[in-house]
């Protein structure tokens, strides 16, 4: 239970920080984004590796949707990250000659960038959070 409410916990406050970051547009803050949201993937790691340990040895909980719940966080979080990899990719489809460019420009992409990461990562965390309590509700 607690490792659940860790769950919930830290990826609600990624996604705070997260939506934070998107909606005032402040690249600068990302730097404070991604360890919370590197410990909220790490959590959810931790949660889907206890639960399997638990229904591996027998432990089930009370509703089988619980474990797609417990479960889903983690192909959440590889998928946002898999969306995570095209933003920039998309970003930089009309650069030519990234060098080329001048620093003002350089910076102008990069903060196109890292709010783009920071948005699709932020959704991901929302979804997270949706699932945490979700997966509470069936398995209490």
């Amino acid at each position: 239970m607690a490792l659940g409410i860790a769950v919930l916990a830290t990826n609600a406050v990624a996604a705070g920080w997260g939506a934070a970051t998107w909606l005032r547009k402040r690249a600068r803050w990302s730097i404070g984004f991604w360890p919370l949201l590197r410990v909220a993937q790490a959590v959810v790691a931790a949660q889907v590796l206890l639960g399997l340990f638990l229904a591996a040895t027998g432990k089930t909980a009370p509703d089988g949707l619980h474990i797609v719940y417990g479960i889903s966080p983690l192909v959440v979080s590889l998928g946002s990250e898999a969306m995570r990899a095209g933003v920039a990719q998309r970003e930089l489809e009309g650069v030519e000659n990234l060098e080329g460019l001048e620093r003002s420009e350089q910076m102008a992409l990069a903060r196109r960038v890292a709010l783009a990461e920071v948005g699709v990562m932020t959704v991901g965390a929302l979804l997270i959070v949706t699932l945490a309590l979700r997966a509470y509700q069936t398995g209490g």
